[in-house]
């Protein structure tokens, strides 16, 4: 059997918020979007311009209005750039830097339901 990633899938309270987010932050935009009929829940999946085959999938349940327990946050993102000084710049300016490692050369981010993504130079 041959298994290949597809999607890693996060809730969120605040599905407008979550895409301009991601979208302004990651340049992730929506690929496509999958609606209850009864409105009881929204999926969206977020890709990269097809520079590559996995897809953050974003779901909003109409019924949940506390945050989510995030744990200790252990599970997280990673995500690389070309451009991590321009990267890092950018999300200093929006405000969303939660943590930076200056020894390994690697930064996290919160989104706006606060899990953390991990930024790192592509040669890494």
């Amino acid at each position: 059997m041959n298994f290949k990633f597809y999607h890693n899938n996060i809730n969120v309270l605040n599905l407008d918020k979550s895409l301009k987010f991601y979208e302004q932050a990651l340049n992730l935009k929506e690929t496509r979007r999958i609606e209850a009929e009864d409105g009881s829940f929204i999926i969206v999946y977020l890709g990269d311009n097809n520079q590559t085959s996995h897809f953050l999938e974003l779901t909003w349940l109409r019924d949940r209005k506390e945050p989510y327990n995030l744990g200790d946050n252990e599970f997280h993102l990673a995500l690389y750039t070309d451009e991590y000084e321009e990267a890092l710049q950018k999300h200093k300016d929006m405000g969303c830097v939660c943590y930076i490692n200056e020894d390994m050369g690697i930064y996290f981010i919160n989104d706006p339901d606060g899990y953390w993504i991990e930024i790192l130079p592509r040669h890494m």
